[in-house]
């Protein structure tokens, strides 16, 4: 069964940048059969998808956020990041990370989720 866990920091300054790690455990990481994707929850918001990272290693990103968004991969750790420049208010939001089969609509795998508030 795959496993996700989000770590990072709970409280960015403004204009700093969020990193947030995910950490894959119970399946093949680097495996063709999978994507891995970070989606975030703003307060009284619906879900809004951030980004993917496919095995190939090749991103794509909500075009609301491309330029200041990056999702990378540690395969040493089995681990995808996300950084996410130039941070307001408007990004404080419980962020999740989450997996995906190929062929497979959606998201079956879904780390709890870790709140990150933007404030000075």
């Amino acid at each position: 069964q795959v496993q996700l866990q989000e770590s990072g920091p709970g409280l960015v300054k403004p204009s700093q940048t969020l990193s947030l790690r995910c950490t894959v455990s119970g399946g093949s990481f680097t495996s063709d059969q999978y994507y891995w994707g970070w989606i975030r929850q703003p307060p009284g918001k619906g879900l809004e998808w951030m980004g993917v990272i496919a095995d190939s290693g090749a991103t794509y990103y909500r075009s609301a956020l491309e330029g200041r968004t990056s999702i990378s991969r540690d395969t040493t750790e089995n681990q995808f990041i996300l950084q996410l420049g130039s941070v307001t208010a408007e990004d404080t939001a419980v962020y999740y990370c989450a997996g995906g089969r190929v062929g497979q609509d959606g998201y079956a795998y879904w780390g709890r989720g870790t709140k990150v508030t933007v404030s000075s």
